[in-house]
């Protein structure tokens, strides 16, 4: 079985070198190409190049057409016909450089014929810092040099060290950029003080350089191994008592160790000499994690220092809190007796705490009492608690770890914005980058030299939040006018700004708002009440999220204009801090439809417009659009009313719009006052009615019907029936009209009863007689013709009203009357005068009131 794998391989290997020999004849069967003086020239040299035929290799067809043509790489550089050809070159570049000849017998076919490659280099150059290292004690000796530059030629390297009695130890390289050697021998310490020389030697195809010899001892070339098994021990858990222990080479004579807090970058430095694996730290803080690393050495002057040993990670004990807490304060008013009491504080640093908080204890206490009112323990940074408005309060927290507590912080609870002559002035911020701000004041004026300390306060606006956001500050000297604040600050959202100016027990401040990066508004407030109060127009609106303000709002935007208007809107501008989520706004028109929006803007810009709402004022114009133009008609109205004729024409105007069953009650005639005024008048119609009546039977006597229509201003005028005794229908009536004086009565007033005197000198009773005018009759022209009908006097319970009345053409000029100018008058009653109509008798002349009765059935509605 052996021998046949033995075969095997042996075959193989041989069919490997025929196809390398039949490759090598396949490619250089047609000629040769010839190099000189050397394949290996060093830079700037030339080379001549030969490429040559072999018989019968040429072209078959035409043998007097060989063309020989040399290429470097792909490109042509000479051309010759014939079966040979000759070529020098010169300035070939650093490294290997191909050339191949070709055959070519026709335009389109060229044939391989050989090739060739030349490289060219350098000599090398003598090597440099030789230098030799054994690692710890059992290593061995290797050495190092630089090679300088590169030859690009295939270069050897041998290193030879010779050592005392003669002995020599040489190793050569055999691989390409050798620039160090392991001799793979050990240098014992029985004798440390012996010298050893190494020198290395570089060779290649063009020469030869050997470095200067490196002369050493053993203590300059060990290198020791880095110590190991590290630990730190801490005696009685107590940090000043601290001990760090390691193993190293029996060799070592010196240590050097480093350590540091591992949030440091900087290392504290130890040297050790003869520490046999010991030393002791007295400087670490309490309660910090540290890290330490050793490092050795075998001589104090001589030899190299071993690496860093792994590194040691280890927390020191704690102690008892440092320091004070840095505390703050806010107070709040809840009503007239209580107030709440806001107190924060920061974390003690690492240095400060010496160990790990456990806990905080905050003392409440009133001055004047000198008791201590409350005790409270807290694992926050944040405590807070109701107490009254009186007194004086002082509060003291302190910090607790294992091992202690730290001393108290006592301040006093003054109203720290309560002296205005403290307040800072000229308070701004700027942005000091995407995550800090630049808080800048000046001095409050005359009170600057009291200032004890300033404190500035920010904290972030939360508008809406149900959690309040954390309080960060910080403290300035009172000389110092300016602080960064970077602490909590993240770009695109707005903080409120304080700054205090501290005087004893008194404070003063100033506020304003910043934000480190800004932009405008994601989105615009939301309107969600539209209300009317007293004329005015109240908008309320809800608070962009925070995280669409994207920096400090400083202004609001109220737009509105007319429904369906294509007119520009008009806008109302807010300020930020002014702005209780509504605003009033005056100049909108009742009964007008409005279409409202609002936007909002920062430093950057304005924000997209928000929800759009429409609002209608239901409301009075205002009080002083109102009595504007009633100031303007009263006057007009007094102006007018000054003219005696228009106030007669505007009375008269009066009296025909009131409908009739406003007027006064129509007296009884039989009770009137003109009855028993004229006594004698009425005996001689007594006697008249007396013989016009004996005919009739007398009617039963009904009771008086109290007539609340009159007429106004009519004058009436009798024609006697047609009875024996009185005159005929063409006998003139004496005519009667009303005086200047009677034109001050009226329908409610009437004037006074006149009587009528015939041609025959009959009075006539006014109240007998009923006139109507006529179609072109005026109120002025009482002595228009009348026909003087015959009264029915048949009772009813309703009253007396005269019927049978026809009108009689006129024979008479008018009368001037005074109250020709006065308009005609003009009826508006529910009992229309055309069915009013004079009396008419039908025995005698004469009739008394008493016995004068009118039908109330002769009224036409």
């Amino acid at each position: 079985m052996a021998h046949t794998v033995r075969g095997c391989s042996l075959a193989l290997i041989f069919v490997i070198m025929s196809l390398l020999v039949k490759a090598k004849i396949d490619v250089c069967k047609r000629g040769d190409v010839t190099v000189g003086p050397s394949h290996v020239i060093s830079l700037g040299s030339a080379v001549n190049i030969s490429c040559s035929l072999k018989p019968q290799q040429g072209c078959l067809r035409y043998p007097s057409f060989n063309k020989l043509i040399l290429y470097k790489f792909d490109r042509r550089i000479h051309f010759q016909h014939g079966h040979s050809l000759s070529s020098q070159v010169s300035g070939l570049p650093l490294g290997t450089t191909l050339f191949v000849c070709k055959l070519a017998c026709s335009s389109n076919e060229e044939i391989r014929i050989c090739g060739a490659e030349i490289s060219v280099g350098v000599v090398p150059e003598q090597p440099q810092n030789l230098s030799c290292i054994q690692k710890g004690e059992y290593g061995t000796v290797t050495c190092t040099w630089e090679r300088g530059r590169d030859t690009h030629l295939y270069t050897a390297y041998a290193l030879q060290l010779n050592g005392p009695k003669n002995l020599t130890w040489q190793k050569q390289c055999d691989y390409h950029y050798c620039d160090h050697l392991d001799l793979g021998i050990n240098l014992t310490p029985e004798s440390p003080e012996s010298s050893y020389t190494a020198k290395v030697t570089a060779v290649n195809s063009l020469g030869s350089a050997a470095s200067l010899p490196f002369t050493f001892t053993l203590l300059d070339v060990v290198w020791p191994l880095p110590p190991w098994d590290i630990r730190i021990k801490f005696v009685n858990a107590s940090v000043s008592r601290c001990t760090l222990q390691w193993r190293d080479e029996g060799l070592v004579l010196l240590n050097r160790l480093r350590y540091r807090p591992i949030n440091s970058r900087s290392w504290n430095m130890v040297n050790a000499t003869n520490a046999k694996g010991r030393h002791d730290l007295l400087d670490l803080k309490p309660f910090t994690e540290y890290e330490f690393q050793i490092s050795s050495k075998l001589h104090l002057y001589k030899g190299i220092w071993s690496d860093w040993s792994e590194p040691l990670r280890a927390q020191t004990p704690e102690e008892e809190p440092a320091g004070t807490l840095d505390v703050w304060y806010m107070k709040q008013q809840i009503d007239y007796s209580r107030q709440q009491i806001s107190l924060f504080w920061k974390n003690l640093s690492l240095s400060a705490a010496r160990g790990k908080i456990l806990h905080y204890q905050v003392t409440l206490q009133e001055v004047a009492e000198g008791k201590v009112t409350l005790q409270n323990i807290t694992r926050h940074t944040s405590w807070t608690w109701v107490i009254p408005r009186t007194g004086n309060w002082t509060v003291a927290v302190s910090a607790a770890n294992s091992k202690g507590s730290s001393l108290p912080s006592r301040i006093n609870i003054t109203d720290l914005c309560g002296a205005g002559s403290l307040a800072p002035r000229q308070v701004s911020a700027d942005s000091g980058g995407v995550d800090s701000l630049v808080v800048t004041w000046a001095p409050p004026g005359k009170a600057a030299c009291a200032v004890g300390e300033y404190v500035v306060e920010w904290r972030e606006l939360h508008p809406g939040g149900s959690t309040q956001p954390p309080v960060s500050w910080l403290r300035r000297a009172p000389y110092n006018l300016s602080a960064v604040i970077s602490e909590n600050i993240k770009p695109f959202v707005c903080y409120e700004i304080h700054v205090h100016a501290l005087s004893g027990d008194q404070g003063g401040c100033s506020s304003i708002q910043g934000d480190s990066k800004h932009k405008a508004p994601l989105s615009g407030p939301h309107i969600n009440a539209i209300s009317e109060e007293k004329g005015s127009v109240l908008i309320s609106w809800d608070e962009i999220p925070a995280q669409e303000q994207m920096g400090c709002i400083l202004h609001y935007r109220i737009y509105w204009k007319e429904r369906d208007s294509n007119s520009q809107p008009q806008l109302c501008e807010i300020p930020y801090r002014d702005s209780p989520n509504s605003h009033p706004i005056d100049s909108l028109r009742p009964r007008v439809t409005y279409i409202l929006w609002m936007t909002a803007l920062t430093a950057a810009g304005e924000s997209p417009q928000g929800n759009e709402r429409e609002f209608c004022l239901q409301g009075k114009a205002s009080w002083s659009a109102f009595v504007a133009p009633s100031v303007c008609i009263a006057v007009i109205l007094v102006g007018i009313f000054s003219v005696r004729c228009f106030r007669q024409k505007v009375f008269v105007l009066l009296l025909a719009l009131r409908p009739q069953w406003c007027s006064r009650e129509i007296p009884d005639p039989a009770n009137s006052t003109w009855a028993k005024k004229y006594p004698v008048v009425e005996e001689k119609t007594q006697l008249t009615l007396d013989r016009l009546l004996t005919d009739w039977p007398t009617p039963e006597e009904p009771e008086p019907l109290v007539i609340n229509e009159v007429l106004h201003q009519v004058t009436p005028v009798f024609r006697h029936p047609r009875h024996p005794n009185w005159p005929e229908k063409g006998q003139r009536v004496q005519d009667h009209y009303t005086s200047e004086e009677d034109t001050g009565y009226s329908a409610s007033s009437p004037p006074p009863p006149r009587a009528l005197t015939t041609e025959a000198g009959q009075v006539v009773d006014l109240y007998k007689v009923l006139g109507s005018k006529g179609p072109n009759s005026k109120l002025g022209h009482p002595a228009s013709p009348l026909t003087v009908l015959q009264v029915d006097y048949l009772p009813t319970h309703e009253g007396y009203l005269p019927s049978n009345i026809d009108y009689l053409p006129s024979h008479e000029a008018p009368v001037a009357d005074p109250l020709e100018e006065l308009p005609q008058h003009i009826s508006l009653s529910v009992f229309p005068s055309s069915s009013l109509h004079p009396l008419t008798f039908s025995c005698g002349d004469r009739l008394t009131l008493d016995q004068l009765k009118m039908r109330c059935g002769s009224l036409m509605l």
